[in-house]
């Protein structure tokens, strides 16, 4: 019998979640527009996606209301919704996830609470305030400046080598 193609026959929240989120590229996308990345181009450029997976993911994910399509300044956006921004704490604990068991390296790139200049914990939280900070009250920064990747000259690995607050347009 062959494997299906989606989760409908599951009466399962984590089931529908990956319906919607599941597909490769789709958690890279959300990551990107986490660190304010909104044109098409950019997000092409910066994950070295074709255009076709790109155009495919970012459709669902607007149809699904995680992000929302606009226009900027004469050129479409992609902007987390809501629904978007409540990705955060699986996103951030896949990205540690990754760190502890993905077989690479530690990530070049660490979340800081703005407000005291501290790095979050593996969990998400701020040990100095003692607070579980949102996406818009976190830094995203080298980890250390020697290790920035001079290989990637994107613009939005350019911008990804000076600290950035999340959810702020990374550019125009």
């Amino acid at each position: 019998m062959p494997l299906g193609t989606n989760y409908e026959q599951q009466d399962c929240p984590l089931a529908r979640a990956l319906e919607i989120l599941g597909e490769r590229w789709t958690i890279l996308v959300l990551r990107d527009c986490f660190y304010g990345v909104r044109r098409f181009t950019h997000l092409l450029e910066h994950l070295d996606v074709s255009r076709a997976v790109l155009t495919d993911r970012l459709a669902g994910l607007v149809e699904a209301g995680v992000l929302e399509r606009r226009m900027e300044d004469g050129h479409p956006a992609y902007v987390l919704t809501d629904a978007g921004v409540a990705t955060w704490p699986s996103l951030y604990a896949l990205l540690r996830w990754g760190d502890m068991f993905g077989g690479g390296q530690r990530s070049r790139r660490e979340f800081v609470h703005e407000s005291c200049s501290t790095r979050i914990d593996d969990q998400g939280a701020c040990p100095q305030c003692g607070v579980m900070p949102g996406p818009g009250d976190l830094v995203v920064q080298p980890r250390n400046p020697k290790d920035v990747d001079s290989s990637r000259t994107d613009p939005v690995s350019l911008r990804l080598r000076e600290p950035q607050r999340l959810l702020t347009p990374l550019l125009p």
